[in-house]
């Protein structure tokens, strides 16, 4: 089995989504129906009955025309019509019921697929989204959904009430007139030949618009979320542009669709017209001529108004049917793709308590054969023993990093915590014992309590205090006009760059791991800021083994191992007096004057080689 199957061809992020047959999609979401048979069937049967007592009018038509007004009877008149209404109210009320059953059969179906799909997400592996937009994503979760959803419950009721609509109705019309009827099929052919032509053309058309609605979701998500350096550098014309361009290939691509419909919609509306010409044309006669009466003609008319009407609805279903295909594929895309370790297959947990020693051996990693990062990496970081990462950008330290807690898979070599092979071990007891802080924090759009509170959901009020305290946030957080209760905004956005890193360490602190990896966070700050959280990162890592990827040299000199890589190999390692009596790469960066950072200092020893 691959060792890193989010990039296997099947799930190659970079291919868009597999294209499957209609019935494929309706077979697949007609699952969804299981657990609601008898909303299902609650609806067909109050949409049936609906559909029986709408059989009264024609027939009461009938007795109207032939026997009340042709026969002079007028004592008839006023029960016959308090039926018609009984049977109108009769309707009406199962409709209204059907309604209401619909609606909640509807609501229950979209929330169980949106969840299975938002479950799916959460757990493919981090490669999987490295090469999706965010707001196609959405696009699928919100739009999709909505669009299988209409197949499923609209198609489901409306698709077998048409049917069946059909069905009886052309019995009823055989039994008044097998000649009429007859005539009233002869544009059966013509509307079965524009269904195919619709069907077999309008695939690539709704394909075409749900990734042009995709592409522009994506590009309106990216620019909300980076306005600042929009506005920063002045582009707003330029992403007006490019916003205008994105939504014209959509506006195009439903404009094709709408053509097409409005080709097909009214080309099958006119084959029923001519259905009914002929019927009126032939009925005309036949009245004429004595072998029907003027009732019997009009109620007919009016059960062909019956028997058009569903196969109208057919086609629109079609059309449904056509749009909910394009949908599935890209829902499907992501309820197909291939989960990081399924649970039930990774039962084994870490063996508590977790001292947090940590060896790789020969461990190597690559994007595919094409793009290999780590080259044959082994370390041995043993409990309590911080692990500082240096070398150029690039040289694979995030990477290495990123493997311990499975965010990718080793494609060779193995990892181990206290002995147990991570590969074995289940992800939510993994993760649950390593903490960490990067570079750029996240924070949830919520209050700072909440934030705090993401690494220990039960935590008590005074864990949180204890946290932010030891994290150096407790002081600003308090002056805040809602102290904890204060909201961060996306992505901590009423924060300063250091306060939401010290938020960050603060729920790393409640989350209290026995291994950390930390990607130093120290380079935006002011000197002050600076040492605050110094003081923080360093009660974080006391007592865990922690893997810091360094920035600064300044942080690292008390490490207890230094790895420099270098295009993805560890070619030096050592504490920091060590490393500078080695007389390498290591010694040569720090004697660099005027280097804060390491990777300019990387820079500057290549520009000198």
């Amino acid at each position: 089995m691959s060792r890193h199957p989010h990039l296997s061809a099947n799930n190659d992020p970079t291919l868009g989504a597999k294209k499957r047959t209609t019935w494929e999609i309706v077979g697949r979401v007609s699952i969804y129906l299981k657990p609601y048979r008898l909303m299902a069937l609650g609806t067909i049967g109050c949409a049936v009955l609906s559909l029986a007592l709408s059989f009264v009018f024609p027939k009461v038509t009938k007795f109207v025309i032939d026997d009340v007004i042709g026969k002079n009877r007028p004592e008839l008149l006023t029960p016959v019509v308090l039926t018609l209404l009984a049977a109108f109210f009769l309707r009406d009320l199962f409709n209204s019921v059907r309604i209401r059953i619909n609606n909640t059969f509807e609501q229950a179906v979209i929330f169980d697929m949106r969840r299975d799909v938002y479950a799916r997400l959460q757990r493919l592996p981090v490669g999987w989204f490295d090469s999706r937009a965010s707001g196609d994503l959405m696009t699928r979760v919100i739009e999709d959904v909505n669009s299988v959803e209409r197949l499923l419950i609209d198609g489901t009721e409306q698709g077998v009430v048409a049917l069946l609509s059909v069905v009886g109705v052309l019995a009823a019309l055989f039994l008044m007139n097998p000649l009429l009827a007859g005539v009233a099929l002869i544009p059966l052919p013509l509307l079965a030949a524009g269904a195919l032509w619709y069907t077999l053309t309008a695939a690539s058309r709704y394909r075409a618009q749900r990734k042009a609605s995709s592409a522009m979701n994506a590009l309106l998500m990216d620019n909300l979320q980076g306005v600042r350096a929009i506005k920063a550098f002045g582009r707003e014309t330029h992403e007006d542009a490019r916003f205008a361009g994105r939504a014209e290939e959509l506006r195009q691509g439903t404009l094709v669709v709408m053509r097409a419909w409005a080709l097909y919609s009214p080309a099958m509306a006119f084959c029923t017209a001519l259905g009914s010409g002929l019927v009126l044309w032939i009925g005309g006669k036949e009245v004429m001529a004595g072998v029907m009466t003027l009732g019997d003609l009009i109620a007919f008319l009016f059960f062909l108004a019956l028997f058009y009407e569903p196969v109208g609805r057919l086609h629109s279903l079609n059309q449904m049917l056509q749009s909910a295909r394009a949908s599935g594929e890209r829902v499907f895309d992501i309820l197909d793709a291939t989960m990081e370790k399924p649970e039930a297959q990774w039962q084994a947990k870490l063996r508590t308590p977790v001292r947090g020693e940590v060896i790789y051996e020969k461990v190597s990693f690559g994007y595919g054969a094409e793009r290999v990062v780590l080259r044959d990496v082994s370390l041995h970081a043993r409990p309590g023993e911080m692990i500082a990462l240096v070398g150029p950008t690039g040289a694979g330290k995030s990477t290495l990093v990123n493997l311990l807690p499975a965010f990718y898979e080793a494609t060779a070599g193995r990892i181990t915590i206290d002995g147990q092979d991570t590969s074995g071990i289940s992800l939510a007891s993994l993760r649950e014992h390593i903490s960490v802080v990067a570079q750029e924090p996240f924070l949830f759009n919520g209050t700072v309590r909440e934030n705090i509170l993401y690494g220990k959901l039960d935590a008590t009020d005074a864990e949180l205090i204890a946290a932010a305290q030891a994290a150096n946030c407790h002081e600003f957080i308090t002056r805040l006009p809602e102290g904890y209760d204060a909201r961060v905004g996306e992505r901590g956005v009423k924060l300063s760059v250091g306060e939401k890193q010290r938020v960050s360490i603060a729920r790393a602190l409640l989350k209290n791991a026995p291994i950390l990896i930390l990607d130093e966070a120290t380079a935006s700050v002011d000197t002050q800021t600076e040492r605050l959280i110094q003081e923080a990162l360093e009660r974080l890592m006391a007592g865990r083994t922690s893997f810091v990827i360094a920035h600064r040299l300044s942080t690292i000199r008390e490490a207890d191992q230094i790895l420099v890589l270098r295009h993805g190999e560890v070619v030096e390692r050592g504490t920091h007096v060590e490393l500078l009596e080695l007389g390498g790469l290591y010694a040569k960066l720090a004697r660099i004057q005027n280097t804060t950072f390491i990777e300019e200092g990387f820079e500057k020893l290549e520009a000198v080689s």
